[in-house]
């Protein structure tokens, strides 16, 4: 587990492109996903299409999970 660092601030969208931009999903842009996603009361309709695209890619083989 990681230790207590400080995220910054991204939107999903920033955080997504980068993971399409590297081809790879680190414990570190699941982490920043995860702290935007959570940080909110609800998710609109691009933030759900972008975490599916981001989903369906790994799913394909698309985007590489790496520690």
């Amino acid at each position: 587990m990681l230790g207590q660092t400080t995220l910054p601030k991204l939107s999903v969208d920033q955080i997504v492109e980068r993971i399409f931009a590297l081809r790879q999903i680190t414990r570190v842009d699941q982490q920043l996903l995860m702290t935007t996603l959570l940080s909110k009361n609800a998710l609109n309709d691009r933030e759900h299409t972008q975490i599916s695209r981001v989903f369906d890619a790994v799913q394909r083989g698309l985007i590489r999970v790496v520690e």
